[in-house]
């Protein structure tokens, strides 16, 4: 029986790479989308043009009901994933007095309630599929040390760690893994380097990392290889950390 993954927030950068890394071991990828339908059906050809299946899925992960709708659906029809990528994020960076109340709510809900509104549909078909599964998070290196002008991004991102680690508790048991991920600085992200000398000091491999070689420590988490690998935070980011 072919495998499906669901990967949150796969039209662009490190989720594109991800599904588009899955589908070619042979994974069938849900491409989930929020509003780039242009940018998951480009996924989406990729991973067809390397011979993989996969279809797409649109819905907004801070809007719980409708990721309960959509994903619902989608399992009723196709039955329960075997893994979830739960990616899709947003950042609202700004110093801390100048934060506004809707810069940190809507970082909040989209990067940490995410948590919930994606992965509580997907849980329960799981365990009553009994086939095992793989659940990977995405945090980031701010959810480990903290970064200047990122107070609401970093509280959201070691939210996820914490969630990370008491689901893995809870489904180890059912052979299903949970792991988070944690970038550092990754490429094609979208991210904006102001001063790209003084970011490349900090970091003791002196670049920045890329989007594949974050999908590649994805699929290992997915993979059967990885079985024994439950409740980790591990981080990619040349040794920021």
């Amino acid at each position: 029986m072919t495998r499906c993954v669901l990967v949150t927030g796969a039209s662009k950068g490190i989720g594109a790479a991800i599904a588009l890394a899955l589908g070619l071991q042979g994974y069938e990828i849900v491409v989930h989308y929020r509003s780039d339908k242009a940018g998951a059906e480009r996924t989406a050809e990729g991973i067809r043009a390397g011979g993989g299946a996969c279809r797409l899925i649109a819905f907004d992960v801070a809007d719980r009901a409708a990721c309960r709708a959509a994903i619902d659906a989608d399992i009723a029809t196709h039955g329960a994933y075997y893994g979830v990528v739960s990616n899709a994020g947003v950042h609202r960076d700004n110093a801390f007095p100048l934060l506004t109340g809707e810069d940190w709510d809507e970082v909040i809900r989209t990067d940490l309630d995410s948590f919930f509104n994606v992965l509580q549909p997907c849980v329960m078909p799981m365990i009553q599929a009994k086939r095992g599964g793989r659940i990977v998070t995405m945090s980031s290196v701010s959810g480990l040390l903290g970064n200047r002008g990122q107070v609401n991004y970093s509280a959201a991102k070691s939210g996820i760690i914490g969630a990370t680690k008491a689901l893995a508790l809870e489904l180890a048991k059912r052979n299903i893994t949970v792991n988070c991920v944690a970038p550092g600085l990754i490429e094609n992200t979208g991210m904006v380097v102001e001063d790209k000398e003084r970011v490349l000091d900090t970091i003791p491999v002196r670049r920045l990392g890329t989007t594949e070689e974050v999908a590649a420590l994805v699929a290992y988490l997915m993979s059967d290889l990885a079985a024994y690998v439950t409740r980790q935070v591990i981080s990619i980011d040349g040794g920021l950390s």
